[in-house]
C-alpha cells in the first residue's frame, strides 16, 4: 500500500595492545556513528602497532610546529641516504602530524619530490615510512595539502596490488582521505584509474578483511561525492567490484563488523543513487541484505547488542527498504525477516529511537502490497507490538500506522483480526494527537476498518469514537476534514442527521 523511499540518507606489547585496539574500535565506531547521523565524509588516520611504542615521542614532536629551516634539514637528512634514512622518514612522519608543519613541508622545495622518490624506492622500510608520511598529509583539513599529494596518486594506486598488506592498507586509507578534498583531486584520481584499482585490490585481497575494510572506506568516500551518480557510479557498476562488496556485507564473528559496515554503506550509496537497481538485485543484494538482517535479528533477540552491531543494521535496513521501494519483489516471503525487523524496532526503541523508526520503515516497504508478509505479521502475533508503537512519537507511530494500514488494505478478514487485537481503541487515542500526519493516517486506517464490517462500526461507536470524527471535521482543514466527513456520512449517517437537525 505505502512504500517510501529514504533520503540519501594494530601494535605490540600485550598490555598496551588491548588498550590500543579498544581505543581504535571506539574511534572507528565514532566515525561510523557520525556517518550514520549526518552522512558526512570523514577522514581516517590509520595507526600502526609499531607506532604505539613511540606514542610519547610522537605526541611531543607532533605538537610542535617546525620552522622552515627545520623542515629543510629533515628533507636534506633523508636525501643524504645512509642507514638512518628510514629513521629520519619516521621522524618526519611524526612531525607531519602538526597541521602547520604540513603546510610548511608542502611549500618547501623538493619536499614532495623527495617523498615520492622514497615511496618508489626499492627499500621496503623507506617505502613504508614514505607512505606513512603521505598518509599523515592526507589527513589534513587543508585542500592545498591534498592537492600537493596528487603526484603520488599513480604510485598509491600501483601499490594496491603490493604483496605488503601494511602498504596496501596505508595506500587505501590515504586515497580515501584524499578523495573528498576537492573536485580536482577526485577527478584526477578517477582519471588515474582508482575505480578499477579498487576492484582489482578487493578481488586479490578478498580474504584479508583488514584490506576489505579499507577498500570499503575508500569506495564509500568516492560514492558520497555530489557528482557520483553521473561520474563515479557507472564506472563502479562496470568494474566488477559490486559482487565483492555485496559478499563483504556478511560480518566475520572473529574479525568484527568493520568490513561489513563499510561495504554495506557502499551498497547503500549505490542503491540510493536513483539509478536502475535491477543489476544490484540480480547480483543478490536483496537476498544478501535479508539474510544478514535475519542473522543479526537472532543475535539481537539473544541480547547481543555490543560491538557496534547497530552500525551494521542501519545501512542494511536502508538497502533493504530502498531496494523494495525500487521494485525489488523477488525475495521469498520469509517470516524470519519480519521477526528480525520487529526485534530491531523493539530492542532499539529507547536506546536508538531513529533506528527503531528505520526498522518500521523497512517493514512498511516489505508489507506494502504483500498479502504473504501481512499474513505473516498476523501469524506471528506481531500486531499487538505494532499497536504499542502508536503511543510513541518521532515518526515511530506514523510508521507503525503505515504497516497496520498495509495489513488492513488486504480486506475484511485482515481488518477483523486487527480489530480483535485492539486497534480501534488505539486509533481513538491517535485521532486525538497533535501530529497531522498521525491523524491523517489514523483516518485512512479507520476508513478501511469501518468499511470492512458493520461490527467494526458498532465497536467504534461503543468506544465514543464518533465525537472524535466530528471534532476533526469541524476543527481541521484540508484532507483531514474531508476524510472525517466522508467516514461520518457513509458509516455513521445517524450521527450526521442528528448533527444536521441540531444545527
Amino acid at each position: 500500500m505505502w512504500r517510501l523511499k529514504t533520503l540519501r540518507h594494530k601494535a605490540s606489547g600485550s598490555n598496551n595492545l588491548e588498550e590500543f585496539k579498544h581505543k581504535r574500535r571506539e574511534f572507528e565506531k565514532a566515525l561510523r556513528q557520525a556517518r550514520r547521523n549526518k552522512q558526512l565524509i570523514s577522514k581516517r588516520l590509520l595507526q600502526n602497532v609499531d607506532e604505539e611504542e613511540e606514542e610519547g615521542d610522537s605526541i611531543e614532536i607532533g605538537s610542535t610546529t617546525l620552522s622552515l629551516e627545520q623542515v629543510r634539514e629533515m628533507i636534506r637528512g633523508v636525501q643524504s641516504g645512509g642507514e638512518e634514512k628510514a629513521a629520519r622518514l619516521a621522524s618526519l612522519r611524526k612531525a607531519l602530524r602538526n597541521p602547520e608543519s604540513q603546510l610548511i613541508f608542502i611549500k618547501s622545495e623538493n619536499s614532495m619530490h623527495m617523498l615520492i622518490g622514497q615511496l618508489s624506492s626499492h627499500n621496503a622500510q623507506c617505502q613504508l615510512e614514505a607512505a606513512r608520511c603521505l598518509h599523515e598529509l592526507s589527513h589534513s583539513t587543508q585542500p592545498s595539502v591534498g592537492q600537493a599529494c596528487l603526484p603520488a596518486g599513480p604510485y598509491l594506486l600501483t601499490y594496491l596490488s603490493s604483496q605488503s598488506t601494511k602498504l596496501v592498507e596505508l595506500c587505501l586509507y590515504t586515497l580515501g582521505n584524499l578523495c573528498p578534498d576537492s573536485v580536482v583531486v577526485r577527478e584526477k584520481l578517477l582519471a588515474q584509474g582508482i575505480v578499477p584499482a579498487l576492484a582489482n585490490c578487493i578481488h586479490i585481497q578478498r580474504y584479508n578483511l583488514a584490506v576489505v575494510e579499507a577498500v570499503g572506506f575508500t569506495l564509500s568516500q568516492l560514492l558520497q561525492a555530489k557528482d557520483a551518480t553521473e561520474k563515479i557510479i557507472p564506472a563502479v557498476m562496470a568494474s566488477g567490484i559490486v559482487p565483492h562488496v555485496i559478499s563483504a556485507t556478511t560480518p566475520d564473528p572473529e574479525f568484527g563488523y568493520g568490513p561489513a559496515i563499510e561495504c554495506t554503506w557502499c551498497l547503500h550509496y549505490l542503491v540510493s543513487s536513483n539509478l536502475d537497481n535491477s543489476m544490484l538485485i540480480a547480483h543478490g543484494a536483496l537476498s544478501q541484505c535479508s539474510a544478514v538482517l535475519i542473522t543479526l535479528g537472532g543475535a539481537v533477540a539473544q541480547g547481543k547488542l555490543e560491538g557496534g552491531i547497530e552500525l551494521l543494521i542501519w545501512p542494511l535496513l536502508r538497502c533493504l527498504g530502498n531496494l523494495l521501494a525500487s521494485g525489488g519483489d523477488v525475495m521469498p516471503e520469509d517470516t524470519r525477516l519480519l521477526a528480525a525487523l520487529c526485534v530491531f524496532s523493539q530492542a532499539y526503541l529507547h536506546p536508538h529511537p531513529a533506528l527503531s523508526r528505520e526498522s518500521l520503515w523497512a517493514l512498511n516497504n516489505l508489507t506494502a502490497g504483500s498479502s504473504g508478509f501481512c499474513s505473516g505479521l498476523l501469524l506471528l502475533n506481531m500486531v499487538p507490538i505494532l499497536i504499542q508503537f502508536l503511543s510513541f512519537c518521532k515518526g515511530i507511530n506514523s510508521m507503525a500506522l503505515r504497516v497496520l494500514g498495509n495489513i488492513a488494505h488486504h480486506g475484511p478478514e485482515y481488518c477483523v483480526r486487527l480489530t480483535q487485537a485492539g486497534l480501534m481503541t488505539a486509533l481513538c487515542a491517535t485521532l486525538k494527537m497533535a501530529e497531522p500526519e498521525v491523524v491523517t493516517l489514523s483516518l485512512e486506517v479507520l476508513y478501511m476498518l469501518v468499511s470492512s464490517n458493520p461490527q467494526v462500526v458498532e465497536e467504534f461507536t461503543r468506544l465514543n469514537g464518533v465525537p472524535l470524527l466530528e471534532a476533526i471535521q469541524y476543527n481541521s482543514e484540508g484532507e483531514q476534514r474531508v476524510r472525517a466527513a466522508y467516514i461520518l456520512d457513509h458509516h455513521f449517517p445517524a450521527f450526521s442527521e442528528v448533527e444536521s437537525l441540531s444545527s
